[in-house]
């Protein structure tokens, strides 16, 4: 029990912004709870969003503000940690370098025009998504599970796919893990399965999303690092706001209270 309090702090600490102060053990065994707590993390993170969509709703904000608020709430909640994933991993795609030339871009602090252009693009869409979301008023407990179901897929990677070299952050959080911690993963997610029967859908969506991801990264980089970990969770929250979006639109909303 002990284990898995320190590691869902050490999952806070490293996932979030929110002052935990607490110093945590650097274990094997708080990092495989930590792991398994990310979904946890995101449905926190979720709960915030969700809470915030509801606040600037009941106040009537028009949905482009809101829109940019909710997006601003969920950079500075997280910190965009995960955005630097997202720049690291288009510069070296961008480059259209050998392999070994791509991992040296990946590991340059400096960001390039690719990244810059990827993490706006990002942004952009995330907020335009948000914001035809509320002005269509979509169900607010979306934005509950998205976080959570993209924190998941970070740990999907982490767990199936080895890392590229046997060094780095998310090589270290790699040799505590194993395939059942992808189901230990999942157990907060139940209680909103049980109250949300669709969620089992965009668990089967985020599957592909994964699988997919997965075959282009070893491909083309025979492994993964941390930047594609946090790349994945990035590229799933956005996934998620387009199928939201496109089934809300196209197929729930001409159902009364969905």
């Amino acid at each position: 029990m002990k284990n898995a309090l320190f590691g869902t702090l050490l999952a806070l600490q490293f996932l979030t912004r929110l002052p935990v102060s607490i110093l945590c053990p650097w274990t094997p065994a708080t990092r495989r709870w930590a792991v398994r707590a990310y979904p946890l993390v995101g449905l926190l993170i979720g709960g915030v969003l969700a809470l915030a969509a509801v606040f600037l709703v009941t106040l009537g904000t028009p949905a482009p503000i809101a829109a940019m608020l909710l997006l601003s709430l969920w950079v500075a909640v997280s910190g965009g940690l995960h955005l630097d994933g997202i720049m690291d991993l288009a510069d070296a795609l961008g480059s259209n370098q050998p392999l070994a030339r791509r991992w040296e871009i990946m590991k340059d602090p400096q960001v390039g025009s690719f990244g810059i252009l990827a993490v706006l693009f990002l942004l952009a869409w995330k907020g335009v998504l948000l914001w035809a979301l509320l002005h269509y008023q979509a169900p607010l407990w979306w934005l509950l599970v998205i976080p959570a179901l993209g924190r998941w897929a970070g740990v999907v990677l982490l767990v199936l796919t080895p890392c590229a070299h046997p060094k780095g952050l998310a090589w270290s959080w790699q040799q505590s893990l194993a395939p059942p911690d992808l189901f230990y993963a999942l157990v907060p997610l139940l209680p909103v399965a049980v109250f949300f029967p669709g969620l089992l859908g965009w668990l089967a969506a985020t599957m592909l999303f994964i699988w997919l991801v997965r075959a282009v990264l070893l491909r083309l980089f025979h492994g993964i690092n941390g930047d594609m970990v946090g790349a994945i969770i990035e590229g799933e929250e956005l996934w998620l706001l387009i199928l939201m979006w496109s089934w809300w639109q196209f197929a729930m909303v001409s159902l009364p209270g969905m």
